[in-house]
């Protein structure tokens, strides 16, 4: 598995989570946020207020997780602000996973280590263009999903 976060103006890196692995609250607070969301936001935003939109798989949204974003100070989307399963409306799902796959699985890989290595290379070759592009579709998408009153909005595209 693979995590990532991305805004118009940068990407986190990439972090891999070994086969096998169950990403509970303990994993997900320690490894993913404090481990590199928050040293790469710190990085990049320096002191400028930035929000953390997540989906709310349940190691998301638990009290030690939660708990754990009030006290790093980390604002965040709560769920009563953002749909959860919502793919549509996640730059992720919608955009950037769809250039990872098309750029590091253009060739078959034989081990999880050229899988990996393609997909850092795919992910560091995603140029600040396209991550503004991605953005400037995500605000679409969250217009359309308004005027849908939150129900179908692929014809408001």
């Amino acid at each position: 598995m693979v995590w990532a976060g991305v805004c118009s103006m940068g990407k986190t890196p990439l972090i891999f989570i070994d086969k096998g692995i169950k990403v509970n609250s303990v994993i997900y607070v320690n490894d993913i946020i404090k481990g590199s969301l928050l040293p790469w936001a710190k990085s990049h935003f320096n002191r400028r207020p930035w929000t953390f939109q997540q989906d709310w798989a349940p190691a998301h949204g638990s009290k030690f997780t939660l708990d754990s974003m009030r006290q790093q100070k980390i604002d965040f989307l709560g769920k009563d602000l953002w749909p959860p399963y919502s793919p549509d409306l996640n730059p992720l799902d919608f955009s950037i996973w769809s250039i990872l796959e098309q750029r590091a699985c253009a060739t078959t890989h034989t081990n999880i280590n050229t899988l990996k290595s393609a997909l850092r290379k795919a992910w560091n070759g995603i140029t600040s263009e396209e991550l503004a592009a991605c953005v400037t579709n995500f605000q679409k998408r969250l217009k359309a999903c308004i005027r849908a009153r939150g129900g179908h909005f692929e014809s408001f595209l």
